[in-house]
């Protein structure tokens, strides 16, 4: 990756818990200086941890720089092979699959947003949280032709029936935005064990007030305290602009949850 200087930061942290109800932690996430994200094996299919750890791991892998929304693409495609290659090697991991949500800092200094299923990205920019991504789901499409409520949407006994994931197939896609970058900007990414459990108005007050790793930690709590039936994981990534750094001498990337359980001893790569 180059090692172009840039004027954006990302001080990042994330907690990812199994849950209560759960045996096995599907989630992964990743933090560094230049970016996050959030992953989520799709339950319901073999092996959702291996499909959330092996994509987060080939993402981040090597990785100390900025990124071009063309490359960010491209790196996304590599990383979704991977989950080919393993299908490949073992059938019996046929239909493993994982969302996708990550922000990553851009070679033109503003942020880029990338994400594929119904993890979540949201912005808190002064005070205000808004939702930057939209779901892939089913109960989501509902929602677009005016069919269920918003409010309705929350309870549905389908919500957590996706339409798009990566899965190594040759037509999956992943939808990259690019959004300025403001200093005290802070991007907050989570897996569906919280936002199908707790209300925007409440993730919203967790995640604001408070230092990076705290507030992840609070969201985290509340989908605990919600009695989330999923495991859960949220990213919080505060952007800062100063003056322009190489990233060739920030640690190396932090990972969590089944990405912390799998490949700490080097990626297995096709």
């Amino acid at each position: 990756m180059p090692l172009t200087p840039s004027r954006v930061r990302l001080s990042a942290a994330a907690v990812s818990e199994t849950g209560a109800h759960r045996t096995v932690n599907q989630d992964a996430a990743f933090t560094a200086s230049w970016g996050g994200a959030v992953a989520d094996g799709v339950g319901g299919g073999p092996a959702g941890d291996l499909a959330s750890a092996a994509f987060v791991h080939r993402l981040a892998a090597g990785r100390v720089g900025t990124v071009d929304p063309e490359t960010l693409t491209v790196s996304v495609r590599a990383a979704n092979w991977d989950l080919r290659a393993h299908v490949e090697r073992d059938p019996s991991l046929s239909g493993m699959a994982t969302t996708f949500t990550g922000v990553f800092v851009s070679e033109s200094d503003t942020v880029l947003l990338a994400h594929t299923g119904d993890s979540r990205a949201y912005l808190l920019r002064g005070g205000v949280l808004t939702q930057q991504t939209r779901d892939d789901s089913y109960v989501q499409a509902l929602v677009d032709r005016g069919l269920v409520t918003v409010q309705d949407a929350a309870s549905h006994p389908r919500r957590n029936l996706i339409t798009a994931s990566l899965s190594g197939g040759e037509r999956d896609r992943v939808v990259v935005r690019e959004h300025e970058a403001r200093a005290g900007d802070r991007w907050v990414l989570c897996s569906d064990g919280l936002s199908d459990y707790v209300p925007h108005e409440d993730i919203a007050a967790a995640v604001a007030h408070r230092g990076a790793t705290e507030a992840a930690a609070a969201a985290v709590a509340l989908a605990l305290e919600a009695g989330t039936r999923d495991n859960v994981t949220v990213v919080v990534c505060d952007v800062e602009v100063g003056a322009p750094q190489s990233f060739s001498a920030a640690p190396a990337a932090a990972f969590y949850g089944a990405a912390a359980a799998r490949f700490t001893e080097g990626l297995e790569s096709a």
